[in-house]
């Protein structure tokens, strides 16, 4: 009690003492070393033994998510303002195609470039993706993933086969789906805020907690993948491709868990992912840029046996893929403590 007289004394509930506890690493054995069963048994006689606080000092705690209808209306028309604004671009660039210059497409696409990063940052403000504590170097790593997906297939497919020899084409498809599916990118992180809230309030244990919580993470992912894919095909309908965006959907779902991970006060996990995805798509052309070396030949060999099994677009997938997977993994383990769920969120 002395040494975590502050946690005591600020909390409204024992499972509140029971989070502050875990994410100082006490465990249901170190509770055991005081008689207890687990740690939740032990926030509940230090909960009834804390002294009262003083009248008028108690600390403003922030109301739990909850079915605000105005506040959900307002987050979730920031959220569509970034696939908003992509997809009015792009259909300018369709409808004026022919009649402007190169100048003139250039700064069409430059305008609308600004206004959907303008849009994203307005939306990761506010909402169920704010990230309380900031998300770090996380953007200037997502925008490398995100310019990636539209000229790394061109990049790969020019380097293995000799080159770069011209210039890169674009495929705007994967950015235009990826904006679209920031709306349903929030909405997920809600129903999982919202859910696990739930569990945490209702739980009696850790133990019961963190099993209630891992299937809401899964579920909120494949709920997320299932908006995804269908606006990644119509978009890559739409302007006229044909490639299955395999690789696009792997960094929606990196991004989401990044994102997630940062909203609960966990944003370096999703930095380390991301940092790892761009560095594997960025030692890929390396690696054959380096092949073409004297006695360096095998180093191009994993590189060109990958794009020849999956085409170019199975660089990134395999990057984005990898570290999803590896950030999905952690997060099952990392959003299953009741202490990344005592920060304020804003989902409500």
């Amino acid at each position: 009690m002395h040494h975590h007289r502050d946690l005591c004394e600020r909390a409204v509930s024992p499972l509140e003492i029971a989070a502050g506890l875990e994410a100082h690493g006490l465990t249901d054995r170190t509770a055991a070393r005081y008689r207890h069963r687990d740690v939740f048994a032990l926030a509940e006689e230090l909960y009834a033994r804390t002294p009262a606080r003083p009248a008028g000092s108690a600390v403003a705690v922030p109301p739990p998510p909850g079915p605000d209808t105005e506040a959900r209306a307002g987050w979730t028309l920031l959220a569509l303002l970034p696939g908003a604004a992509c997809l009015a671009t792009a259909g300018l660039l369709l409808v004026t195609e022919g009649a402007l210059g190169g100048g003139a497409r250039a700064t069409v696409i430059v305008t609308g470039a600004l206004l959907a990063c303008l849009a994203l940052r307005f939306c990761l403000a506010r909402g169920p993706l704010r990230a309380p504590e900031g998300a770090g170097r996380a953007g200037m790593y997502a925008c490398w993933l995100l310019s990636f997906a539209v000229y790394g297939e061109e990049l790969i497919a020019q380097v293995v086969s000799g080159g770069p020899d011209g210039p890169w084409e674009a495929a705007p498809a994967p950015l235009l789906g990826l904006t679209a599916a920031v709306a349903p990118a929030a909405w997920c992180a809600h129903f999982f805020t919202v859910q696990a809230h739930r569990k945490l309030t209702g739980s009696r244990a850790l133990e019961e907690f963190g099993a209630g919580v891992r299937p809401l993470l899964l579920a909120a992912v494949v709920l997320f993948l299932c908006a995804l894919l269908p606006l990644l095909f119509l978009a890559d309908l739409g302007l006229g491709g044909t490639g299955t965006p395999v690789s696009a959907a792997a960094l929606g779902v990196l991004l989401f868990l990044a994102r997630l991970l940062a909203a609960h006060g966990l944003p370096e996990p999703g930095t380390v992912a991301l940092a790892a995805a761009c560095a594997v798509e960025a030692a890929a052309p390396a690696l054959v840029l380096a092949g073409r070396l004297p006695g360096l030949e095998p180093l191009a060999r994993p590189v060109h046996a990958l794009v020849a099994a999956g085409g170019p677009g199975a660089v990134p997938a395999l990057a984005c893929g990898a570290a999803a997977l590896g950030l999905l993994l952690h997060a099952s383990a990392a959003l299953s403590r009741a202490s990344a769920h005592t920060h304020p969120h804003t989902g409500a």
